[in-house]
């Protein structure tokens, strides 16, 4: 409050919450670090090798789960279907005697695992992006957040991590 006239400040709205200079304080700093990242993906830009170097030691965080290996791909293993423009994918990934089917599409990943049991799955999508996803007790699992960029699933059972290969939606 202004001492001179009782009345808030200009700027200030009285009831604790920001000020309109410091909102657009933030503003212009959002819009600089912005300006920033472009700059530095233009003028010096992450190398394909180590971007991929990174996601596959992100991969190995979890240095104790076994790879769930590609074993179907329906961008390369399927035939096309005449007709169908915009066919979801089809991925399934095995390790040992477990194996996952996903579907991904434009609006999530629909999957199972089999044989079915307790597992919990999670959808990774980088360093601090994991996406806890319900399995029910078909082992069937829905995620309503389609995947943007390179993502893996990571599956807890009873006794194991599994972490399948890292893939681009």
């Amino acid at each position: 409050m202004n001492k001179d006239n009782g009345f808030p400040r200009d700027g200030a709205d009285g009831d604790g919450g920001e000020s309109a200079d410091a909102l657009l304080e933030a503003t212009a700093d959002a819009l600089l670090e912005e300006e920033l990242r472009q700059a530095a993906a233009v003028l010096d830009p992450v190398p394909d090798f180590l971007r991929q170097l990174a996601l596959e030691a992100y991969a190995l965080h979890d240095l104790d789960a076994r790879i769930a290996e590609l074993t179907f791909d329906s961008l390369v293993d399927a035939l096309p279907v005449r007709g169908v423009t915009d066919a979801p994918r089809m991925l399934t990934f095995r390790a040992g005697a477990l194996t996952v089917d996903v579907e991904v599409t434009g609006e999530g990943l629909i999957g199972q695992v089999l044989p079915p049991g307790s597992a919990r799955i999670e959808v990774l999508g980088g360093p601090g992006t994991a996406r806890p996803v319900l399995v029910d007790t078909l082992g069937r699992f829905i995620s309503d957040d389609p995947p943007s960029g390179p993502f893996a699933l990571r599956l807890r059972t009873g006794t194991e991590v599994i972490v399948t290969e890292w893939l681009r939606a």
